[in-house]
């Protein structure tokens, strides 16, 4: 698979009054990224908790990130991936669930502004989309 892996921050960043941040975000988003449900979690969880959208806000972001991105299941595999890639590189467990699923479709980058830029796992790169 070619598609990059999205996390969650740089969905976020679609919302985000930072033009440059919202506009790499939409640019991303454009090229038919890959997420799993744990990014639509991890979304949908701050748009509630920090952000206080409404549901109707939410539910229109939701529809336009599922039609823009492959979205991919949370399994038990990729639940036990998480747990070895959580304890092999002292990752939150959250984290080592998106970087799990990266790695299970065969993403060969994951774009994160959370993580360690330039850092290698199973063949996955992590890169901050943000960078310059």
């Amino acid at each position: 698979m070619s598609r990059p892996f999205l996390d969650s921050n740089v969905i976020l960043y679609l919302l985000s009054g930072d033009v440059a941040k919202a506009d790499r975000a939409q640019s991303l988003l454009a090229v038919g990224a890959v997420i799993s449900v744990q990014v639509l979690n991890e979304v949908i969880s701050v748009c509630q908790r920090k952000l206080k959208m409404p549901w109707s806000e939410i539910d229109a972001l939701m529809l336009a990130v599922k039609a823009a991105c492959k979205v991919v299941p949370l399994t038990v595999a990729s639940h036990e991936k998480a747990v070895e890639l959580a304890k092999r590189y002292q990752l939150s467990f959250y984290d080592a669930n998106i970087v799990a699923s990266a790695i299970m479709v065969g993403a060969p980058v994951l774009l994160t502004e959370d993580m360690h830029h330039g850092l290698l796992i199973d063949g996955l790169t992590l890169q901050n989309p943000f960078k310059e």
